[in-house]
């Protein structure tokens, strides 16, 4: 079983735990990696765009010249999509992206994720935070203190100071352990667990 230091916000061990081969020890699936990242990023398309179909302008209802007789080619309406403002042949219309990916590709996913961040050594377990006044100066000094760059922390609950006191910093992102994703995994340099936090998802991920 993979045993994780923890510290306090001065940089000084303080513990060490044990946690699941099962979820930090795990081989790394890449195939399930990208189709659960596919997915995510899938979900977040709107889907919104969309053009006007020559049934769909307005106006055109007059014939703008007579059938024959004038030498021009024959036009029965002003918004064919052949003239300008007629309407668009197979644009996009509104649709959506999803794509479904089952529970256990997205568990495998993510315990692939966590474990390559073990083996990359980007993983640190604090045991707590404590930060009593709203100051992103304070806030910023942890981070200093241990080097971080762009840091994703997982918590077990809502820390309201925490939030606020880095919500300018733009390489931090907070989550609760529940909303751990694929696609913050692997887009944050540095993952930081509280305690509860980390024991909280083992937990879940453990079958």
């Amino acid at each position: 079983m993979p045993v994780f230091d923890v510290y306090n916000i001065d940089n000084v061990k303080v513990d060490r735990i044990e946690l699941s081969d099962e979820v930090f020890g795990a081989p790394v699936n890449e195939a399930a990696i990208y189709q659960t990242v596919r997915m995510l990023m899938a979900s977040r398309r709107r889907g919104t765009a969309a053009t006007k179909e020559r049934g769909e302008i307005s106006g055109g209802g007059k014939k703008p010249w007579r059938q024959k007789g004038t030498g021009r080619a024959r036009v029965g309406t002003t918004r064919s999509p052949l003239w300008r403002g007629g309407g668009t042949v197979f644009g996009p219309q509104p649709r959506a992206y999803d794509i479904k990916v089952n529970k256990k590709v997205k568990r495998i996913a993510l315990v692939s994720a966590l474990s390559m961040k073990v083996l990359n050594d980007s993983v640190l377990i604090l045991r707590e935070f404590p930060q009593e006044e709203i100051k992103t100066k304070a806030f910023k000094a942890v981070m200093d203190r241990f080097g971080w760059g762009k840091t994703l922390f997982v918590m077990d609950k809502e820390y309201p100071v925490l939030e606020l006191s880095c919500r300018n910093i733009k390489e931090v992102k907070m989550i609760r352990q529940e909303a751990l994703n694929v696609y913050d995994l692997l887009d944050f340099n540095q993952v930081v667990f509280l305690e509860p936090s980390i024991k909280q998802l083992e937990r879940v991920l453990v079958s």
